[in-house]
């Protein structure tokens, strides 16, 4: 997303930044650095028009990571409060396990992830209503996007599972298979941005956010076909369920994504690692 701004914006870059490496890359972008963490008191912000909050704190730690991912949230909002438009990158994991079924927006909330991240579904549920406060008391147009399976040149699940697949190792599918998601690849999601911070609004409007259904067995399957590799895929109970998302509000509010996911994690492969692909 930054890579893909700050070329024709000014671009602002608020991390933790602790190492020089980390403000450097992102100096290297074209992007102004801001120093500062959502644990604790943020300062004063240079007046923006749009904000993109992608962050999030999964430390296991209910404390550290309810006060980073909930307040942190309205802090940053109020200090926002003169923005056209704050987007809230949620997740889909805030939807409570519903087997194959596809979650609409005002389907039942849940603690889904906790069996590999016992703060993660509760943090984000936490953090969406203190953005939907906050929205509300400072009058700033927000959206809130829960997403699914972002993927691309940069990597994602998919790229992960490869790296497991080419050292042998196991991968944890729920036993209710096929494990269903909507990855979404880096082209769709960029473009989907004027769209998002265009349908903002106050109280705040939630959108799901993803591509193509598709399963981890669909693309561990074409990973093999694209490498050799074989997938291990190993069902269990300490793994996470499928999630598939309801788009028909995203696709009436922003249109269908383009980037088919075969081609999509054809395209990561010969980003990334371009030697593994079969002849």
């Amino acid at each position: 997303m930054v890579r893909a701004l700050a070329p024709g914006s000014r671009v602002f870059g608020l991390g933790r930044l602790r190492k020089p490496e980390d403000r450097a890359a992102l100096e290297a972008l074209g992007v102004e650095p801001i120093a500062a963490d959502l644990a604790g008191e943020l300062p004063s912000l240079p007046p923006v028009d749009f904000v993109l909050h992608f962050a999030v704190v999964k430390s296991g730690d209910f404390e550290r990571d309810l006060r980073a991912n909930a307040e942190g949230s309205g802090q940053l909002l109020s200090r926002c409060r003169g923005a056209r438009a704050f987007l809230h990158v949620s997740s889909a994991a805030v939807y409570a396990y519903a087997g194959h079924e596809p979650r609409m927006e005002d389907a039942p909330l849940g603690d889904n992830h906790r069996v590999l991240m016992p703060t993660y579904s509760l943090a984000k549920i936490a953090a969406e209503s203190t953005v939907r406060f906050a929205a509300r008391e400072f009058g700033v147009p927000t959206v809130i996007a829960r997403l699914s399976v972002p993927y691309g040149d940069a990597g994602g699940w998919p790229w992960y599972h490869l790296l497991m697949m080419k050292a042998g190792a196991p991968i944890a599918v729920h036993r209710e298979q096929p494990n269903l998601y909507n990855p979404i690849h880096e082209d769709d999601y960029v473009a989907h941005l004027p769209g998002l911070l265009g349908v903002a609004g106050v109280p705040a409007v939630t959108l799901n956010w993803g591509g193509e259904p598709a399963s981890i067995e669909d693309w561990t399957g074409w990973l093999t076909e694209l490498t050799g590799l074989p997938a291990k895929l190993e069902p269990g109970e300490r793994a996470l369920g499928s999630l598939a998302l309801d788009l028909t509000r995203m696709h009436a509010a922003l249109g269908p994504t383009r980037v088919g996911w075969r081609d999509g994690i054809r395209r990561m492969v010969e980003a990334r690692s371009p030697e593994l692909l079969a002849r």
